[in-house]
């Protein structure tokens, strides 16, 4: 597919469009190309106990800075050594065996080429992400990760698009492999990923954030409904539990719930908060995390934002959780 230069009158979305496609189309062939070498690589990069050196230049080195650090947060350390500023010092990063994963799509980039004599003296694998087999780096490779494209994604067949997306695709099937292998799971995430809503999620407990005892809106199946809206103002949450005399949560009032019964009554003085809760609502323990939280009120046809906490034991309701309280601006 090739994306005509005359665009005075073309569509910019249309443009757009063609683009993802043609890159898409670059990262199903890259994987119907997928052979043993990945498999080799995976292998390699297993056995190995120090880390990989992921080196690059141009466009090929910002795709291989992006690569190591997603092997680095997956439970592969990695790290990005720059082509040209690793004859001027930077190999000393360097430990014999480390093994290297070299991107070029050319396979003729003389930054990398100059290397591969010196990467030999470190007894280092090389692990080519080359766009040309026929190149001398992918000679000179142990392993051959095939990055061909059929052309770039631009009219000119010239701006790093296709081929970039290829790189990096083939990086990413190559991390998610190894961190598959190593049986990586969320919990070695969280510790890699301490800080920001992503570490604040994994990390973070509902018993943390939630809100509770005075903070929030607690009635009776027999309160007046006006007093359920007098008492969910003072405590604005969003909603009000529902319980008996030993708390067990006997269903929810939220805003919306409110405004239904609103809606639905026109004397709302005869009705109760039992007249117009949401019964066995879904609820949510303190010992979950966050992103526990996340799903269940934003993984769903009809979203919800906020959730009853409820003790796992004895099955009394503790608090409340809102979405707002999981996507906090501050970092911990």
């Amino acid at each position: 597919m090739q994306i005509s230069p005359n665009n005075s009158t073309e569509d910019w979305r249309q443009i757009a469009q063609a683009v993802l496609k043609v890159e898409a189309q670059a990262l199903t062939e890259a994987a119907a190309r997928l052979d043993n070498n990945l498999t080799k690589a995976v292998e390699l990069l297993l056995k190995h106990e120090g880390k990989v050196v992921v080196s690059g230049i141009g466009k090929s080195g910002h795709i291989g800075q992006k690569i190591a650090s997603t092997l680095a947060s997956t439970g592969t350390p990695a790290v990005f050594l720059h082509a040209a500023e690793a004859v001027h010092g930077d190999l000393g990063i360097y430990t014999p065996g480390d093994p290297s994963i070299l991107i070029s799509k050319s396979g003729s980039t003389a930054e990398l080429l100059r290397l591969i004599p010196v990467l030999r003296q470190f007894r280092s694998p090389l692990i080519a992400i080359v766009g040309n087999l026929n190149s001398p780096m992918a000679k000179q490779a142990d392993i051959i990760l095939d990055a061909r494209v059929e052309r770039e994604a631009d009219p000119l067949n010239l701006a790093p698009t296709c081929s970039t997306t290829t790189a990096l695709g083939l990086g990413d099937a190559l991390a998610v492999a190894l961190m598959m292998a190593r049986r990586f799971t969320d919990k070695d995430f969280a510790r890699y990923h301490p800080a920001g809503q992503l570490g604040r999620t994994l990390w973070l407990k509902v018993a943390e954030v939630m809100h509770q005892n005075d903070a929030v809106a607690w009635v009776k199946p027999e309160t007046p409904l006006r007093q359920v809206i007098i008492a969910m103002s003072q405590r604005p949450l969003g909603a009000a539990c529902v319980v008996d005399e030993e708390f067990q949560l006997l269903g929810i009032i939220t805003d919306g719930d409110l405004r239904r019964a609103l809606l639905t009554h026109e004397d709302i003085r005869i009705l109760q908060a039992s007249d117009c809760m949401m019964r066995q609502p879904i609820t949510i323990t303190p010992e979950a995390s966050l992103r526990d939280a996340t799903r269940l009120m934003e993984d769903r046809p009809s979203q919800i934002s906020v959730l009853p906490v409820v003790d796992s034991q004895s099955r009394r309701c503790l608090g409340l959780i809102r979405i707002h309280d999981i996507y906090q601006p501050e970092l911990i």
